[in-house]
């Protein structure tokens, strides 16, 4: 099952199912957190929560996103309470990096770069046997709700930034239950956007690199990922094509298991606060920077997968002043 959030001509917020190019609404729940809420309290999918809600009222589907009227497919009311984060090194991209990782293999292991010794790492003991612990992936903050841009707009970018780059992914959503139990509704496509300059500086400046806009969606589609997912990644600038190229993820291109990465991200007690929802990017092999592109205020991305439904569109804005030096007012 696909399932959006979105709002409708008066402004009012509803959940609905897609069923081709139309949106059916659900009974009952007018968020998405609000519907886990109510699944996980009855026990149930969150499919079957739709099941037994039922739906009402059809909406075309192009006219919500031609107005901009799709939510992220997950968001909270209050904003803080969603943590935007992700992992890096997680997918075995293409044969020819696979090449390159094996010709290493022979090299001794204070020779590896700390990138590639951390990939080496996933490699070897991403993909524990099933109930037991791997090898721990590289992990990042990206921010709270406040960072995360509906589909259709554009990513606001500051002053200072020196790239404004896609990585197209495949985002885990989840709602932590009243127990503490962390709980996925399901997966969608993501554009988690991030400053490659910055960060081919100096591998320490990664943090800093992330801490910019991200988008997911329009789609959250309920449900185990399928083990292998072929999508394609598109920048246009003027309404025409100046990069495209395929990507891949499921775990058939990574070598983490998904449940090995979730276990690394809420293995920590300050995760799983009841009510709490987590957006977790699985990381990319895909980016149009190692291609030499750089992108431009007015570009606009475009990242889709057949099994996701419709495809993420968002631009770039090139408008947020940061804070002066000397700012910081003392009380």
């Amino acid at each position: 099952m696909r399932l959006i959030q979105f709002e409708t001509a008066k402004g009012q917020r509803q959940v609905g199912v897609v069923e081709g190019l139309s949106i059916l609404a659900v009974k009952g729940a007018t968020t998405m957190v609000e519907l886990a809420t109510q699944a996980i309290a009855e026990k149930r999918s969150l499919e079957q929560q739709v099941m037994a809600l039922g739906t009402g009222a059809s909406h075309d589907y192009e006219t919500l996103l031609a107005e901009m009227r799709v939510l992220a497919p997950l968001d909270h009311a209050d904003p803080a309470h969603l943590l935007v984060s992700g992992t890096g090194l997680t997918h075995l991209g293409s044969a020819a990096t696979r090449d390159k990782m094996h010709q290493k293999a022979g090299v001794a292991e204070e020779e590896l770069t700390d990138s590639m010794r951390m990939f080496k790492w996933g490699v070897e003991g991403g993909q524990p046997v099933r109930g037991k612990v791997g090898a721990q992936p590289e992990w990042f903050y990206k921010g709270d709700g406040g960072i995360v841009v509906r589909p259709g707009q554009a990513f606001p970018v500051p002053e200072f930034a020196q790239d404004a780059g896609e990585e197209p992914e495949i985002a885990g959503l989840y709602l932590v239950g009243p127990d503490g139990t962390p709980h996925r509704l399901g997966f969608a496509v993501g554009n988690e956007f991030s400053d490659h300059v910055m960060e081919r500086r100096n591998y320490l400046y990664l943090a800093h690199s992330k801490l910019r806009y991200c988008s997911f969606g329009p789609e959250l589609r309920t449900g185990p990922l399928p083990v292998h997912l072929s999508g394609i990644s598109r920048i246009r600038r003027n309404g025409r094509v100046i990069w495209e190229k395929e990507f891949l993820s499921g775990e058939k291109n990574m070598c983490h298991t998904l449940e090995n990465l979730e276990f690394h991200h809420f293995k920590y007690a300050q995760f799983l606060r009841p009510g709490d929802a987590h957006v977790h990017f699985f990381g990319t092999a895909t980016l149009s920077f190692a291609d030499g592109l750089a992108t431009q205020a007015g570009d606009a991305f475009e990242i889709s997968v057949p099994e996701f439904g419709a495809t993420l569109v968002n631009g770039i804005e090139y408008r947020e002043k940061p804070l002066p030096p000397g700012g910081v007012a003392s009380l």
